[in-house]
Order: structure tokens, then C-alpha cells, then sequence
């Protein structure tokens, strides 16, 4: 067993307990298999907030523990539907759904959204629990572009050239974590794989944490680390940027520590993200809620930090 696993699992010890359930199924006519979501909520407490979190690509309901599992221990209700690019559902190569991909991605969130009373129904550890005024939306990279979306990030359809706009006023806040920047950077290979992946934030106003690594070379842009910062940099106040130093792109173990994904795998990275984003979340919420300006300060007084923050 990794160090890194350890010390998570010693920290993760210290959480208040928390509760999931996986999977609750909502009905998807024309997606070819229903949308399966897990949900996770801390076993007390009332008026939750919710987030609805998508996955990386290839990921499922079931990564992401580091994020989902606090979030819930710290008073979050998460839920985490499986995309059709999940490894998990093995589509071939060839599969005619697959040009598509980004679109039920996008659909799958609203469906989400639209179905929160169907969710709560079926899952009874959080029947009438829910705070249905309070929805933030979080993703990482593929997942982070299709939670923009939600958030006022607009892009062209690339069947049509038509602009894509999904914005939900329902959400009230967000969290994108490495999520692509301007299509116009895309290396050349990228632009022909992800025609869609031309994002627009100028009309993404609402309130959101882009988390970034200074590290995260990928192999979409030719700009570098500077690229996943686009989200921030391109879009209106209110936002807070927190760039986390030698983070590459599963920003020290994210999906899950010792998972294919996690080429940085650092705890206290982690841990830094963990509190960051619970912060922005609760005061993004509840305006006058003190946790964001508290953990900020409490990052800059860190004679190690892990990161550093920008706010506009």
C-alpha cells in the first residue's frame, strides 16, 4: 500500500460519517442505456446543498472519492452521474454514439438537474433533505468543460455551427478543475478529435473556482500549463483561480489515489483542494457564510503553501 494511500486513508479517518448509494437510475430514452448516478451525503443534517459533479473522461460514478466523500462529510449532498464515455460501458470504437459523446455529456447533467425529485425519491437517506436553492455544479477536464456549461461557458455545435448555451439559473456556483481553455490553442490532433472544445466564458458569470496545475502539460493545447487557466482569465467577476504548484492533471490524486490517471499523486495537494473548494462552495451559497475568506487567509499564512489564489 502507497504512502500517499495511507496517509489519505488516516486523514479521510477524521471525517464525519458519510452515506452513498449507487446506482439510481434515470430513465434516458434515446441514450442507449439509462443514466446510472451515485449519490453521497453526510448521515446528519438538513437544508443540503447539492453538487453535481462530472467525471474525467473514461471515469464513472465511482472515482473521485477524494472530492465526492468530503464534500459529503462536510455537509454536501454529491452526485455523480456515469457519462457515456465511461470505461466502464465499453462503447466500440465505432459506436455511431461516439461523435456525440460531448452532447450526452451536457445532457446528462441536465438530466440530473431536471431529475433531483426522482433522485430523492429513491434514495431515502436524502428524502427531504436537499436545499433545491443551493446547486453548485464541479467537474474535472472533460468534465470541467461540460459543468461550464451549466455555469454560462457557451461553445459552437460543431454538426451545425450553432452556439450550444445550457445555461441553468438553478446553479448557483461552480468548481472547474483543469478544464480546457481556448479552442483556438488546440494542438492539431485535438481540434480534428474535439470539435467542440471551443469554449466561450465571456458569458460565464456566475460564481466559480478554477482549480489549475502549474505542472499540467497535457496533450490538447500547445500553450502549456498556461492554457487551463482560460476559464478564469475569459470569463466575468466573480471568480477565484487557485493554481496548485507541481499539480499536473489529476492535481495530486483527484480520481483517486494509486488510479491510472494520478501522475502526481501528493495528499496535501489534495487536501488543499479539498478545503479551497468546500470553502468557495459554502460562501459562493450562502453569501456572508466567512469559510472562503477563511481558508484563503489560512493558505496565505501556510509557509509551504501548496498553491497560490487569484480573485476577480
Amino acid at each position: 500500500m502507497s504512502s500517499a494511500f495511507t496517509e489519505a486513508r488516516a486523514q479521510a479517518a477524521d471525517f464525519p460519517a458519510i452515506v452513498s448509494i449507487a446506482p439510481i437510475t434515470l430513465p434516458s430514452p434515446g441514450r442507449g442505456v439509462d443514466l446510472h448516478v451515485r449519490v453521497s451525503a453526510p448521515i446528519m443534517g438538513n437544508a443540503l446543498p447539492v453538487i453535481i459533479f462530472s467525471h474525467g473522461n473514461g471515469q464513472s460514478l465511482y472515482a473521485y472519492g477524494p472530492l465526492a466523500d468530503y464534500w459529503a462529510a462536510h455537509g454536501f449532498v454529491v452526485i455523480q452521474p456515469t457519462h457515456l464515455d465511461s470505461r466502464m460501458l465499453g462503447l466500440a470504437p465505432d459506436d455511431p454514439r461516439r461523435p456525440q459523446l460531448w452532447r450526452f455529456r451536457e445532457e446528462d447533467l441536465a438530466a440530473v438537474l431536471d431529475g433531483l425529485d426522482r433522485i430523492e425519491s429513491e434514495a431515502p437517506m436524502i428524502r427531504g433533505r436537499l436545499d433545491h436553492s443551493s446547486i453548485a455544479v464541479a467537474g474535472h477536464s472533460w468534465g470541467g468543460q461540460a459543468a461550464g456549461t451549466l455555469l454560462g461557458a457557451t461553445h459552437p455545435d460543431p454538426d451545425n455551427g450553432s452556439m450550444v448555451n445550457r445555461k441553468d439559473t438553478r446553479i448557483k456556483a461552480g468548481v472547474l478543475l483543469a478544464a480546457p481553455g481556448s479552442g483556438n490553442d488546440l494542438t492539431e490532433h485535438a481540434a480534428r478529435t474535439f470539435p467542440f472544445m471551443y469554449p466561450d466564458f465571456s458569458a460565464m458569470a456566475a460564481p466559480t473556482l478554477i482549480i489549475v496545475g502549474d505542472r499540467d502539460m497535457g496533450r490538447l493545447s500547445t500553450r502549456g500549463p498556461g492554457w487551463w487557466r482560460d476559464a478564469y482569465d475569459l470569463s466575468p467577476s466573480p471568480k477565484a483561480l487557485f493554481t496548485a504548484f507541481g499539480g499536473e492533471h489529476a492535481l495530486g490524486g483527484i480520481p483517486g489515489y494509486e488510479a491510472r490517471e494520478t501522475t502526481d499523486e501528493r495528499p496535501q495537494r489534495v487536501a488543499a483542494i479539498q478545503r479551497l473548494s468546500t470553502a468557495f462552495l459554502r460562501s459562493s451559497l450562502y453569501p456572508g457564510n466567512p469559510a472562503w475568506a477563511d481558508a484563503v487567509a489560512t493558505l496565505a499564512a501556510d509557509a509551504m503553501p501548496e498553491g497560490s489564489v487569484e480573485t476577480k
